[in-house]
């Protein structure tokens, strides 16, 4: 089965580049010279993934990326021409499942779909196990209702948020470097970048504080991370 892939970058060198690469490996891919075009096609006929560039003329990357989340939980990659942390920050508070950097070599863009990928058809094919509901502290989470509950109040997640934590509630005492989570949770081999592992976490660390709930994500400096059932101080 080919994966459709919606790619948005007004660089046209980078464009057919990526189209090109992305093609030759077997995906039907669409490609946009801004953010504007490329919602306007999902809105008509949503794609599998979504790869965006931040700085676009136009509606820009993090703004297209909030939109579609408001549509879909599909995979979304976020392209960048500057190593900045306030855009990869943004990106994934907006949001999307990864970031790269430009200039970026092709096949890592390729891993990283592959992986994301990988992880849907993996998420579509649970079926309901011993594991459908996990708890720890004064946290539920629910593989049927594809949520986590904070008492009765439900901790307003992403897709990817929401996978991580309910991975780390299978073992809530273990401690999990971040590699181990990277692995797990996006499908990737240790050699790549684990600022998105350390930034979901910041994420989860504070909505499950906005949520009132006992349980917290420690820090393990040098190593990872695990989570902390004990009252907060």
């Amino acid at each position: 089965m080919e994966h459709s892939i919606y790619l948005a970058d007004d660089e046209k060198s980078i464009r057919e580049l990526l189209h090109s690469f992305l093609t030759s490996d077997g995906y039907t891919v669409r490609s946009f010279e801004n953010g504007d075009a490329l919602l306007e096609a999902f809105r008509q006929e949503p794609a599998e993934l979504v790869i965006l560039d931040i700085m676009m003329p136009g509606t820009d990357g993090l703004t297209v990326c909030r939109e579609l989340r408001t549509l879909s939980d599909i995979p979304i990659i976020l392209l960048t021409a500057k190593d900045s942390e306030l855009d990869y920050v943004m990106g994934i508070s907006q949001g999307s499942d990864d970031y790269l950097t430009k200039p970026f070599r092709p096949t890592i863009l390729l891993m990283k779909v592959k992986a994301l990928l990988r992880r849907v058809e993996m998420d579509r094919g649970k079926t309901t196990a011993a594991e459908d509901e996990l708890r720890y502290g004064d946290l539920r989470c629910s593989a049927t209702e594809n949520a986590v509950f904070c008492g009765d109040t439900i901790v307003a997640l992403t897709q990817t948020e929401l996978r991580l934590l309910s991975y780390m509630m299978k073992q809530p005492e273990k401690a999990y470097s971040r590699e181990d989570l990277l692995s797990a949770v996006w499908g990737f081999d240790s050699d790549v970048e684990t600022r998105v592992t350390d930034e979901t976490l910041r994420r989860i660390r504070k909505k499950l504080l906005q949520a009132g709930s006992t349980v917290s994500v420690s820090t393990i400096w040098g190593f990872g991370y695990k989570l902390k059932g004990a009252e907060r101080t």
